[in-house]
């Protein structure tokens, strides 16, 4: 076998593979002769036709064979010898002669990378801490989440829930299959578009009104999207709500079974300074992320950019199979995902880099700390510890993002770190939205 690589770009590469044709012939020959162990042709019994009809009939498909077979095997061999690193299959065009079979195969090859940029690049790191007055405003959320509802004889008010009837229109036609009863409304919620809910306070139970409301432009109905709609609307009922007492009771509910208010406050902080760790490993995560990818350059081969576009429209064409429409209908373009996957790729390519360069090793007691954290979120920790040992993909997911975790550490630890205090709200709320 004779190979050259011929360099066609900064990371293309075209590779001619060259078998001589002695060894094609060889291993025709030996097929053949295996074929007419068994082939069955009109005039002979099976196993009895001469090797020439034999060859005659089979030899070109079995040469087909042959060489398609060394494709696949001499393709890998030539990447060996020539130590390439492919991203992506290969584009292969052969050309079978009469002095051998040659092929070529063009493909992409993983870019060098750099580290000299990480030395010294700014990184913001998160600094929150768990105060007693965010204890008091989680159990204060606590207790909103268990508030009841008490019918009450006066108009409504912010805060309070409305039961309605109501039928919507938009140029004079019904979108609302005819009226809506008895839905419920919990007013300043925003679940209702802009402007509905203002509209429902002030009236009492048995009270009709119409007023106009207008459709967001981005709304996910195209036929309402942006339009004025007429709402007619009578009230049912007018309900208020009324928060429960942080007495024993309800401490047992959130599973202190001694109803000890000191424990309960205990617990409510324990789970929130979790929380919080986790939530500011990930904001200095994405923190290093941004600026990794500012500071070092890479080229990134289009075969895993492309790549990474059809795992972000996955999920997409998922949704729209389920609602059973043509994902081309959503129009969705593959170019709408370019820039976030080719922030993807090279964060990934740089990563591997800084763990290929970093000599970092898999810390496995880092994992076995990580499963733990995590299952302390779940009623019965040591199950989801053992869904997760129960299976080798589960458990590499959470390797892989160990490592990760790791080479953010040594990033950490070559950056200049920039201290920006948060609240615990500031943070937790936009770690959700």
């Amino acid at each position: 076998m004779q190979v050259s690589v011929e360099k066609t770009s900064e990371l293309s590469r075209k590779m001619i593979v060259s078998v001589p044709e002695e060894v094609i012939q060889e291993k025709v020959a030996a097929r053949l002769k295996s074929l007419s162990k068994n082939v069955k042709i009109d005039g002979f019994r099976p196993g009895k036709a001469p090797q020439q009809v034999i060859n005659k009939l089979y030899g070109e498909r079995v040469r087909g064979e042959v060489t398609g077979d060394l494709i696949q095997s001499t393709y890998f061999e030539a990447l060996s010898k020539e130590q390439l690193r492919p991203a992506g299959y290969p584009n292969i065009h052969s050309a079978d002669e009469s002095e051998g079979f040659k092929y070529t195969a063009e493909f992409e090859v993983y870019p060098e990378i750099s580290l000299d940029g990480v030395n010294g690049m700014e990184v913001k790191r998160p600094v929150a801490e768990v105060t007693e007055s965010d204890v008091d405003a989680m159990i204060e959320k606590l207790r909103v989440r268990q508030k009841t509802w008490q019918t009450v004889e006066r108009a409504s008010q912010a805060q309070d829930r409305i039961t309605i009837t109501f039928a919507g229109s938009v140029d004079g036609e019904n979108f609302t299959d005819g009226t809506v009863e008895n839905y419920l409304v919990e007013i300043g919620a925003n679940q209702m578009i802009p402007g509905f809910e203002d509209n429902l306070i002030g009236l009492v139970a048995g009270a009709k009104t119409t007023f106009t409301a207008t459709f967001p432009e981005n709304y996910g109905k195209d036929t309402l999207a942006g339009k004025a709609a007429e709402f007619e609307v009578e009230v049912i009922k007018v309900e208020e709500s009324a928060l429960p007492e942080i007495d024993a009771d309800f401490i047992k509910k959130h599973g202190i079974e001694d109803g000890d208010t000191a424990a309960f406050r205990d617990d409510i902080r324990n789970t929130m300074e979790r929380q919080l760790a986790q939530a500011l490993a990930a904001r200095l995560k994405n923190s290093v992320m941004d600026a990794l990818y500012g500071a070092v350059s890479v080229s990134i081969p289009n075969a895993l950019i492309d790549g990474e576009i059809e795992n972000l429209m996955a999920p997409y064409k998922e949704n729209a199979k389920k609602r059973k429409v043509k994902f081309e209908e959503l129009d969705l373009p593959k170019d709408l995902f370019e820039e976030q996957a080719k922030r993807r790729v090279a964060v990934g390519l740089i990563l591997a880099e800084v763990i290929d360069q970093g000599e970092i090793k898999l810390d496995d007691a880092r994992v076995r700390n990580t499963i733990e954290e995590m299952a302390q979120n779940y009623e019965r920790p040591q199950d989801v510890i053992s869904w997760y040992y129960a299976d080798e993909k589960r458990l590499d997911d959470v390797k892989n993002m160990v490592l990760e975790d790791q080479a953010v550490d040594w990033l950490v630890a070559k950056a200049k770190i920039q201290d920006e205090s948060l609240s615990f709200y500031d943070l937790m709320d936009n770690q959700t939205r």
